[in-house]
């Protein structure tokens, strides 16, 4: 595979209540293709993570997916990528795609989404990587999160240049304007 740039992508493995979620998915997937980015994200066929995927391919992007051999056991691997990385367990599969990126977005999700995305701020913070970090904030899912973050630097936990690491965008094509 070609050193193209390549966005990491954290998502959801569920496509949740709303269709918005699935929409902002197939944007951002459309978005990095037409701005011939590549993807790098979690290798499952399941979820936001599936159809992100999905549409980077069908868009004629490049998709790295990254998938600790556990999850790949249970049939969650997306066979059709232009590379599938299968590594031992998920302290590995983090440290790749993080190596493997340019600049990292989170979608909506759940526990696994928010540890990495906080991870990846969480390293900006201390100097481990220049790398760009946003979220896109889709029909106000992560409303409540950004709120508490103002809370973090409201109450001195959490610096505000440190909280202005995190670019916020509620569209994809925009979100990804600002990374590059």
């Amino acid at each position: 595979m070609s050193e193209s740039r390549r966005i990491c992508v954290y998502c959801g493995s569920k496509t949740g209540v709303d269709q918005v979620y699935t929409a902002a998915a197939l944007a951002l997937g459309a978005a990095l293709a037409r701005r011939g980015l590549g993807l790098v994200y979690g290798g499952g066929n399941v979820g936001l993570m599936g159809l992100l995927a999905d549409a980077v391919l069908a868009g004629g992007g490049q998709v790295v997916g990254v998938i600790p051999q556990a999850l790949a056991d249970r049939e969650l691997a997306h066979l059709k990528l232009t590379e599938l990385r299968v590594v031992d367990g998920m302290h590995q599969r983090k440290a790749l795609m993080a190596e493997q990126a340019h600049a990292f977005i989170a979608l909506p999700g759940g526990y696994g989404t928010l540890e990495e995305l906080f991870e990846a701020l969480a390293w900006a913070q201390l100097g481990f990587h220049p790398k760009p970090v946003g979220l896109l904030n889709t029909a106000g899912y992560f409303d409540h999160l950004l709120a508490f973050l103002d809370h973090a630097v409201g109450q001195q936990f959490l610096q505000l240049r440190h909280r202005q690491l995190l670019r916020v965008g509620v569209e994809a094509e925009a979100l990804v304007a600002t990374l590059l």
